[in-house]
């Protein structure tokens, strides 16, 4: 059971890390920069952790920049305040992150003028069905081969669908429950008590606020643990920070 755990665990957190480092704070905000050999790096490690739920980074940061003009509007495409349930909101982004993709939606020209990265042939790969069930055979593979207790097959879906968890989590969550320390005319919150499943995510009212602060925490309680992996990139020369600017808060 503990090598099921550990494994549940690891690509939780590491397909976690390639969405709110990469695809959040890097393509669709572009809180830091990096070399075109360091955006390659994180680009197929995005793609490794991800598996199976992978989401281009093109898609996803024109999909978040949709959220972020319509925060909580009808025209929010993940809000979970014009969706019955979180499975509806779930596949009414999906549709809009399609459309993204094909260039279907009018949106995707308007939110393109800004950079994002692009690797276009593993773009492809990873959104293919059979690569997609060939991740789900790796991990039930794994599960066949050290799963103790058929309970722990009951974790598999998770796995097949990890980012689109990760997303619905923080933006369920994120724009239902907790407390706002900004008024932003929207719903967001920040929901601090479960964002040790979401890595900083969760502090989704101080992200609306100031949506390009690499920081997500702005009272000194509110803990971001992926900035803190930021902040260590950066000294690393690995990532590059822009110069502190005054903010009002």
């Amino acid at each position: 059971m503990l090598l099921i755990l550990l494994f549940f665990g690891a690509h939780w957190y590491a397909s976690l890390f390639a969405q709110t480092f990469f695809q959040h704070r890097y393509a669709a905000h572009g809180m830091f920069t990096m070399s075109r050999g360091w955006e390659r790096v994180f680009f197929g490690l995005t793609f490794l952790a991800q598996g199976s739920s992978f989401m281009s980074p093109r898609g996803y940061a024109l999909l978040h920049r949709l959220h972020h003009a319509f925060s909580d509007t009808t025209q929010d495409p993940h809000s979970p305040h014009h969706s019955a349930n979180a499975l509806s909101m779930m596949w009414q982004t999906r549709t809009v992150y399609q459309e993204m993709l094909v260039g279907e939606s009018a949106a995707a020209t308007r939110f393109a003028g800004q950079p994002y990265p692009e690797w276009r042939w593993l773009e492809t790969a990873g959104h293919q069905w059979y690569v997609r069930l060939g991740w789900g055979a790796l991990y039930t593979l794994f599960y066949v081969q050290f799963a103790t207790a058929w309970w722990q097959f009951l974790l598999l879906p998770l796995h097949f669908s990890m980012g689109a968890v990760h997303g619905a989590i923080v933006n369920w969550g994120g724009h239902k429950y907790g407390y706002q320390n900004f008024d932003n005319h929207d719903h967001s919150k920040n929901t601090l008590a479960l964002d040790f499943l979401a890595g900083g995510e969760l502090l989704q009212n101080n992200h609306h606020k100031l949506p390009n602060r690499a920081n997500f925490g702005v009272k000194w309680w509110e803990l971001d643990p992926t900035y803190a992996l930021i902040w260590a990139l950066s000294q690393l020369r690995v990532i590059q920070l822009p110069r502190p600017k005054a903010e009002s808060v």
